[in-house]
């Protein structure tokens, strides 16, 4: 049994920051490409930020220079951190990793959620 557990959400003014963290645990052979999506009332959910195994990172236009990913393997956890943030961030955001198992299966496995809020 694989899980996502995300940590790290809240409420932030406008400018402020917030870092969110996933930890991958249970039967894990490897983890591959670790990201971070979200989802907006009424609106579909959007990659934000994604990174390889060997740490090769891409971001959705709207969070490049604010948004940094990283990844730490010894601890199969992802972290986003978010910088300058606006209004139009607050969404729901969903972690997301492609996983090997012990099994030998890959999967695409996703977080709970967590809700980050941005005050005007």
């Amino acid at each position: 049994q694989v899980q996502l557990v995300e940590s790290g959400g809240g409420l932030v003014q406008a400018g402020g920051s917030l870092t969110l963290s996933c930890a991958a645990s249970g039967r894990i052979f490897s983890i591959n490409d670790m990201g971070w999506y979200r989802q907006a009332p009424g609106k579909q959910r959007e990659l934000v930020a994604i990174i390889t195994r060997g740490s090769s990172t891409n971001y959705f236009d709207s969070v490049k220079g604010r948004f940094t990913i990283s990844r730490d393997n010894a601890k199969n956890t992802v972290y986003l951190q978010m910088n300058s943030l606006k209004p139009e961030d607050t969404a729901v955001y969903y972690c997301n990793a492609r996983i090997t198992s012990g099994t030998g299966y890959t999967s695409s496995y996703w977080g709970q959620g967590t809700q980050v809020t941005v005050s005007s």
